[in-house]
């Protein structure tokens, strides 16, 4: 009895630290956020507006507004930025009297959806638009990647590190294989498909490509590539074969070749870029630095396009993975979405929604989900699709009512197939002396239990279902996109697209980035020059933030979970992946884990 109370009130003593902690530790973030001014300090005319390119650049509004939560705890700069918030400043800045220039420098850090080369061309696109005010861009590159320079290849002085090199040497794909790792520890996988390129299940049951998904992916990389190419040499004044030529010769590109083939404009160290840069700002004093601005907080000075009338126009970003039910903060919750497509089709307020797709698919249940919401929207409103870089399978599906389809040239979409997925852990378990038994009353009532294969007539169900979504599929592209139905199956079959090809196909009605949407939006609801853009997700304040982390936080003894807690949190921080796999069915409208062009 006396180690009980000792263990009892060791307990409760631990649990009363670990809330004294949490109380203490939001009481002082609280009162950092309350000291912090929100407001951007203001700027000296004549400031560059300094484009660091050494973040993320996502679709989605960032989730903090104004504030960078890393940076209360030492974390230094934010590192994430939203492409409409960049492309509106850049634009902004080229009639702004203060803005005497842009200089941009660090290298892209892609993660997730975002950086993709949909969401670079939208930049590209707003820098030339900056251009025609006159006022030079420079940039300077270190050990820039083929995403860098594509981005920078348009300034005006394109300078690289003498010891630097522009890693352009075309583009990959590299799938990661799995099946060799399931065989090893006894994970098995059954697949039922349809659409003879619906590779999304390969990871699971192949050690390499198969000879379909191959095909597909040099047509793609290819597609790709030659929008690449034919921008880069447009914008360094070169043929396209020449400078396929000098990617061929070297691949690594060193400084003295880039600048030979004119691939920059000049060879320079940092210190002497910022030297003429202070120069040309009027900075005499060696320790001052030249007049400056950040983009990311020039770009929080600035009223959101429109008229802020009581005309808005709402555009909603679906950038992630679709799952069934809410969803985590990066993730396309089909629950979530549809509650928030019937809140805005129920608001007067609202009179177009424009969709911002980024997204490789996934839980066909939730697609549907969205879809729904999205066609009941279209009969009173107008709906509009911006395509990002990924708007393929889940992700086409929720796109195919829109009344107009707009896509970048290098947008990944298509892939309008269905896939099964059914594993089971039968032999892993029985090999560590797992065993199951079961009573059923109806033949196939346990059919979705992990604890064994599939039978031959489970499998067969199982196709079923995937060929009658296939079919749904194909119907709802021909309806939406007013496509005979033969005609989409000849384009179907799973197989990706780039956007230049998706218009040539009839998936995709022109090639144009969000701006391009939401005009043909305001214009379809006849609201052109009197209306108030609203965002869906919206950015929070930190305080508000931390509130809602607040409300839901649970204090937890990490030194008293058990081994299987500590395992199965493990494989879960190393499979988030295959939690998506949430379908109620067991049904996915997805790309491969790894379309990851770069």
């Amino acid at each position: 009895m006396k180690n009980f109370f000792a263990s009892f009130l060791g307990t409760l003593a631990a649990l009363a630290l670990a809330i004294t902690g949490v109380v203490v530790m939001s009481f002082g973030l609280l009162v950092a956020v309350s000291a912090l001014d929100p407001q951007v300090k203001p700027f000296e005319s004549g400031s560059y507006l300094v484009f660091d390119l050494s973040v993320n650049i996502t679709d989605t509004p960032v989730a903090v507004d104004g504030l960078n939560p890393a940076a209360l705890l030492g974390g230094g700069e934010a590192r994430t930025l939203q492409l409409r918030a960049v492309t509106h400043a850049l634009r902004e800045a080229g009639s702004d009297k203060r803005i005497a220039g842009v200089v941009m420098l660090g290298s892209l850090t892609p993660d997730g959806y975002g950086s993709g080369f949909a969401a670079l061309n939208e930049l590209r696109a707003a820098l030339a638009d900056f251009k025609k005010s006159g006022k030079p861009v420079v940039a300077y590159l270190d050990f820039a990647a083929t995403g860098d320079l594509y981005l920078a290849a348009g300034a005006t002085d394109l300078v690289l590190d003498p010891y630097g090199s522009l890693m352009v040497p075309g583009l990959a794909s590299e799938p990661t294989f799995f099946a060799g790792a399931f065989e090893r520890f006894g994970v098995g996988v059954q697949v039922t498909k349809v659409g003879e390129f619906k590779s999304y299940a390969e990871p699971f049951v192949r050690k390499d490509l198969s000879p379909e998904n191959r095909e597909q992916l040099g047509k793609l990389l290819g597609d790709l590539w030659s929008d690449l190419l034919a921008d880069l040499s447009e914008d360094r004044k070169m043929t396209p074969a020449a400078l396929q030529a000098v990617v061929d010769a070297e691949g690594i590109i060193r400084p003295e070749s880039a600048l030979k083939a004119g691939l920059v404009d000049r060879l320079a160290y940092k210190d002497e870029v910022i030297a003429q840069l202070k120069t040309a700002t009027d900075r005499t004093e060696a320790d001052e630095p030249f007049k400056q601005v950040a983009l990311a907080d020039y770009a929080r000075t600035l009223p959101a396009p429109g008229s802020h009338s009581g005309h808005e126009i709402a555009v909603i970003y679906a950038e992630g993975a679709i799952v069934d039910g809410e969803g985590e903060a990066d993730e396309v919750g089909g629950e979530r979405f549809a509650r928030e497509l019937r809140a805005l089709r129920q608001d007067d307020d609202v009179k177009a929604i424009v969709l911002r797709v980024n997204s490789p698919g996934g839980s066909a249940t939730a697609s549907e989900h969205i879809q729904r919401e999205l066609r009941l929207a279209a009969e009173v409103k107008p709906v509009v699709v911006s395509m990002g870089s990924y708007a393929a399978s889940g992700g086409y599906w929720i796109s195919a009512y829109g009344s107009r389809i707009f896509a970048e040239p290098t947008t990944i979409t298509g892939s309008i197939g269905v896939v099964g997925i059914h594993f089971d852990v039968k032999k892993l378990a029985n090999d560590l002396g797992i065993t199951w038994d079961s009573v059923k009353t109806g033949r196939h009532a346990d059919m979705l239990t992990i604890s064994r294969p599939k039978t031959p007539a489970e499998l067969a169900i199982l196709q079923g279902m995937v060929e009658w979504i296939y079919d749904e599929f194909i119907r709802k592209v021909a309806e939406g996109r007013k496509l005979d139905p033969a005609e989409v199956r000849k384009i179907a079959g799973g197989r990706v697209w780039s956007g230049r090809e998706a218009v040539k196909l009839g998936l995709v009605d022109e090639l144009g980035g969000l701006d391009a949407a939401i005009a043909h939006a305001a214009e379809a609801a006849d609201v052109e020059d009197n209306y108030t853009l609203v965002e869906f997700p919206q950015s929070q304040t930190f305080a508000e933030l931390l509130a809602g982390w607040l409300e839901n936080v649970q204090p937890t003894q990490t030194s008293q979970r058990g081994l299987v807690a500590q395992v199965v949190e493990r494989l879960e921080e190393q499979a988030k992946t295959l939690q998506q796999f949430n379908d109620p069915r067991g049904v996915y409208a997805r790309l491969p884990l790894e379309i990851s062009v770069r």
